[in-house]
């Protein structure tokens, strides 16, 4: 299968540039997997789709203002940093431009508040730091920085909320996980009284979600390695719940990643903690997600793929056709498809 294959074309001005207010206004175009039937909806009338002993699966990552700018000491040369993962109290990976000012050793300023010293260059050009400040990190951080917004938003975010979910909890994410933000908490609370179960799971979405596919055979794509965790208590409620042959629901594909990473080939899913750089492209079979809600994708991109795993390739382009017709908002503030 080649990468071209997952192609669809897409006018500019249906990519989203700024979130719908409120949350759940958003539209949800519903794909029944076995009639292959479309309905238009609201993400608020997901209540409709959704039914008692659904367990809903949720990613509760949190994202950080982590893209900041300063200022090279004794100079004054301009840099901006994005911070990628945090290695220790005080040093994280970082991607920078312009490189050719941060060599290790030097210094740049952001405030008064806070500085850091490159230490090491990767071989992706990445960089390893260490910041000095004084106080808490992560107060300064919401104080200097924006939110890492994909490149083809151009529009400056005006509520930081808006880039989390509303369920958001553990800091470490470079990208949101954008299917969860149409949720809002009186959206949950009515789904959680329908007798839905809602339970969370943690993947860190890293940059590497919009690094295109270069390989043009789709098998030959490395992916990019993310931390995630499966709780003891998130893998009984979903283990018992296919036991009972009650639907799991995933809300986006982070938490099919981290479910499908966790399970084993019986359709078992085993509590744990670690990297994942598992790759999902027709044919795959789904050992635990039995539905999905997720934003649509790039051409190309890896998530697309993911998700014409469910229905096939022919079918997700003829589904993203349609959206493209009804003019749906496209990627992460965008619309959604509810799959079942």
């Amino acid at each position: 299968m080649k990468t071209s294959d997952f192609w669809y074309n897409l006018p500019e001005e249906l990519i989203a540039q700024h979130p719908a207010e409120p949350r759940d206004s958003s539209r949800m175009l519903v794909y029944d997997r076995k009639t292959k039937s479309i309905e238009h909806k609201h993400f608020f009338d997901i209540v409709d789709y959704l039914r008692k002993g659904d367990v809903l699966v949720v990613n509760n990552t949190k994202v950080l203002p982590v893209r900041i700018y300063g200022a090279k000491e004794h100079t004054g040369g301009k840099i901006e940093f994005l911070l990628l993962k945090r290695l220790d109290l005080t040093h994280w990976e970082v991607i920078l431009k312009p490189g050719r000012i941060a060599k290790p050793g030097a210094v740049f300023c952001f405030g008064d508040k806070l500085k850091a010293r490159v230490e090491s260059i990767g071989e992706d050009g990445s960089r390893v730091v260490e910041f000095l400040y004084d106080g808490n990190f992560e107060a300064i951080l919401d104080e200097l920085g924006e939110m890492p917004l994909p490149p083809y938003i151009k529009e400056k975010l005006q509520d930081k909320s808006r880039y989390n979910t509303v369920y958001s909890k553990i800091n470490g994410s470079a990208a949101a996980p954008t299917a969860g933000l149409h949720f809002t908490e009186s959206l949950l609370d009515k789904i959680k009284a329908m007798g839905v179960e809602v339970t969370e799971v943690l993947l860190h979405v890293g940059l590497g979600t919009f690094r295109p596919v270069k390989a043009d055979d789709v098998s030959q794509h490395h992916m990019h390695s993310e931390y995630y965790e499966v709780s003891p208590a998130a893998a009984d409620v979903i283990n018992k719940a296919k036991s009972e042959s009650r639907r799991v629901i995933c809300v986006g594909t982070t938490a099919v990643r981290t479910l499908e990473s966790a399970a084993d080939r019986a359709g078992h899913v085993t509590a744990q903690k670690g990297y994942t750089d598992i790759f999902i492209y027709p044919p795959y079979e789904f050992k635990i997600a039995d539905g999905l809600i997720t934003n649509f994708h790039l051409p190309e991109s890896t998530l697309i793929m993911l998700v014409a795993a469910l229905c096939s390739r022919e079918e997700i382009l003829r589904i993203y056709d349609i959206a493209v017709e009804e003019r749906y908002r496209f990627f992460s503030f965008g619309d959604c498809c509810l799959f079942l």
